[in-house]
């Protein structure tokens, strides 16, 4: 974990302490890796709910409620299919806040979508934020992975900075 991302992790840690609110992530390039820079921050424990390691299409489906049609005609890495993978999550482990990477990390291509065609979310019960990103294929994978989790942090940031918490009525 990097420097940056390490303090994008406790930024948003502390963000979703401030706000009560719980956080779930939905990965496949990444990993893991998201969730690990999360709970790498002390009292993460008391918001990160958990997280689910899609790395097959399938499980997209399967698990986190991804549209099979939607699979079917984009392939797992679509800008739609990160906004789904992000709500399904959400749902599937309870929390108030979603996050999700999908992309290619490389070395070669996926599905005909280059390396470096990165899309992530986060969705919470009001909205969902997606951004599709292109990282330069030099990176080389572990680079590609490693700034994608710094984006993701980046937005959880920025949807926690407007976010209001869902009234039960």
């Amino acid at each position: 974990m990097t420097e940056t991302s390490s303090a994008s992790a406790a930024s948003a840690i502390h963000a979703l302490i401030g706000h009560a609110a719980s956080i779930a992530v939905a990965e496949s390039l990444t990993g893991g890796l998201v969730c690990a820079a999360l709970t790498s921050v002390p009292g993460a424990s008391s918001v990160v709910r958990g997280a689910v390691v899609a790395y097959a299409t399938e499980l997209k489906a399967d698990l986190l409620r991804v549209d099979s049609a939607l699979l079917a005609r984009e392939g797992a890495v679509h800008p739609e299919v990160a906004a789904q993978m992000a709500n399904g999550v959400r749902t599937r482990l309870g929390a108030d806040v979603g996050v999700a990477t999908t992309g290619v990390a490389g070395p070669e291509p996926q599905d005909g979508k280059p390396v470096g065609e990165v899309h992530i979310a986060v969705a919470t019960s009001a909205s969902t934020q997606i951004r599709s990103l292109s990282f330069d294929p030099e990176l080389g994978r572990g680079g590609i992975r490693a700034a994608t989790v710094e984006a993701v942090l980046v937005l959880v940031a920025e949807v926690l900075a407007t976010y209001t918490p869902a009234v039960d009525g």
